[in-house]
């Protein structure tokens, strides 16, 4: 529970004070709520007044009825709690709408469910258009496999029965991996002759025959068709609805090429950005069309400062990098999607650019050569002093590069939703010793001084932001389990997981001294929920709703039936 060390009493000054009599009436009051700063000089009040764009003032019920006037909307909460505007901290937002497009797979519990979805789909699609899909995740199939497998993953020939005329593409829930048919193979002319490029892997069978499933750079062997600018844009607002819908104020896009960020200050120029962007070049390709970052677009609505790299593969599809081999595949230590040298050079680039540096790293391996990387950069440039380098996921980290996040200021971008999500077969993938010692070790990091930035990596997994907060805390699953979490030391406190969806996030995003708090003068971007979720009882965290999600002073989400 977060500790209350203020009074509610009008004795403050600075800019987390009440407003003066003075001050012009606001334009939004809430009021009777619990309202969680995370401002240490009044961490807990009851109302909160919006004046235009920012915060006016945050205090007793009282305090803010000053400052309603004939023309301030006024919402009495009943009950309801205010927190910062939540920002998701690692997200793919065109795929989260480009999901709701395509043949959505997420939640389907076998193969034969992943086979009747696509065969639906078919049914409205002309011979020879490209069938995609994203969703599929074998090792949350229930029951045995009643169909063929290699390795766990399933094989091709189920799924080209029914689309001879179709060529179809399935990526996997973390996206590192693609399972296609055979019509697809034939036009992208994969062979069992193919040979996969350096930080790919082609699954074959016990004959040498591709299965069709491709793992992480293996999956450039497969062109598909880019989406349509039609596409991409109904992708952005689909996109867009359903994170506010989840009360997200901001969010992370970790990784967008040039046709995303046209679409993206389009959408900023025209003022159609509901929620802040703040987005991360993909790659190093494109980062070398960029001389430096541009920030604060349409009004603080669009940021383009940080470049997203990528170290290695995914756990699930066993393309992490590990410096021993996978438990449960001896013959494997994961793949390196980027030569270390390679990656060194993008760093430099990106530093030379003043450009943040965000590389995805999932295996310990791969997070020490990323470690590494930073390390090597940063030690040539000493003149930069606030680079906030970033590693996005730092899942599987061995003991002795867990100290050294805080000690080169490097912030671990995790998401808590993994640790449930992955951990009942990640014991399979790295066996007990590796899980204990730096498996999605929150507290040992939060110890050592780093800090953690909190997200969903959606669609990877729900872009609900109660769902993270959730697993933080409990390190159970949506059902509860296992009785008392996963690795239960671990946990974060109920504090600690709220500031890594705000105040953290703020600062992984150089926004600190304008969000992520709840402050006069701050970005009126905030959260109302039905629930305490920092008094609740832990059962009752998941029931929370959004009521409304308000951004720049407006409300831009209000759920049926909110007060």
């Amino acid at each position: 529970m977060l500790l209350i060390t203020a009074p509610l009493a009008p004795s403050l000054t600075g800019p987390g004070a009440p407003a003066r009599a003075a001050d012009p009436p606001a334009d939004l009051v809430l009021t009777g709520g619990r309202v969680y700063t995370l401002d240490g000089r009044r961490p807990l009040a009851e109302a909160i007044a919006v004046r235009g764009a920012l915060i006016a003032a945050v205090g007793s019920r009282q305090e803010i009825a000053a400052l309603a006037g004939p023309a301030t909307r006024v919402v009495e909460l009943g009950g309801a709690t205010v927190v910062p505007g939540l920002v998701e901290g690692h997200g793919h937002l065109l795929n989260l709408g480009a999901v709701r497009l395509g043949v959505d797979l997420i939640g389907t519990a076998s193969y034969e469910e992943v086979v009747r979805r696509v065969e639906a789909a078919l049914r409205t699609r002309p011979a020879g258009e490209w069938i995609l899909g994203r969703g599929w995740h074998e090792s949350k199939w229930t029951g045995a496999a009643a169909l063929p497998t290699v390795r766990g993953f399933p094989t091709h020939q189920a799924l080209s029965a029914i689309s001879p005329q179709h060529p179809v593409a399935l990526r996997r829930a973390d996206g590192h991996a693609v399972l296609v048919n055979a019509r697809a193979m034939a036009l992208m002319r994969i062979t069992r002759e193919t040979q996969a490029p350096s930080g790919g892997e082609i699954v074959r069978d016990a004959r040498g025959e591709p299965t069709g499933v491709l793992v992480d750079r293996a999956m450039d062997l497969v062109r598909v068709p880019p989406p349509t600018p039609e596409q991409l844009q109904r992708s952005l607002e689909l996109g867009l609805e359903e994170c506010l819908a989840n009360g997200i104020t901001a969010f992370c896009d970790a990784g967008a090429g040039d046709a995303e960020i046209a679409l993206y200050k389009d959408f900023a120029a025209r003022g159609a950005l509901p929620l802040r962007l703040y987005v991360m070049l993909a790659g190093a390709d494109v980062l070398r069309r960029w001389q430096r970052p541009e920030l604060e677009l349409g009004g603080g609505f669009l940021t383009i400062r940080s470049v997203k790299l990528y170290a290695d593969g995914a756990l699930g599809s066993r393309g992490a990098a590990l410096l021993e081999p996978y438990a449960d595949d001896p013959g494997n230590s994961g793949l390196l999607t980027t030569p270390p040298e390679a990656l060194l050079e993008a760093t430099r680039l990106a530093l030379s650019r003043g450009f943040q540096v965000n590389t995805h790293a999932i295996g310990d391996r791969g997070n020490r050569i990323v470690l590494d990387t930073y390390e090597k950069a940063l030690r040539e440039r000493p003149e930069v002093k606030d680079h906030r380098f970033r590693i996005e996921h730092a899942q599987i980290l061995d003991e002795r590069d867990i100290p050294r996040f805080a000690a080169l200021g490097v912030i671990a971008s995790m998401q808590g939703i993994h640790a449930t999500s992955d951990r009942p077969w990640a014991a399979q993938r790295l066996g007990d010793a590796r899980v204990a010692e730096g498996a999605y070790v929150w507290q040992k990091l939060l110890k050592s001084g780093a800090r953690i930035v909190n997200g969903s990596d959606a669609p990877v997994e729900p872009v609900n932001p109660i769902l993270g907060f959730y697993a933080s805390v409990t390190r159970q699953d949506a059902s509860g389990q296992p009785p008392g979490g996963f690795d239960p030391d671990q946990r974060m406190t109920r504090e600690q997981a709220l500031r890594s969806f705000t105040s953290e996030a703020a600062y992984a995003t150089f926004s600190e001294a304008t969000s992520g708090t709840l402050e006069r003068g701050k970005r009126a971007d905030l959260t109302v929920l039905s629930r305490d979720i920092l008094s609740v009882p832990e059962a009752e965290i998941l029931g929370t709703r959004v009521l409304y999600t308000i951004v720049d002073g407006k409300v831009r989400h209000a759920a049926a039936g909110a007060p």
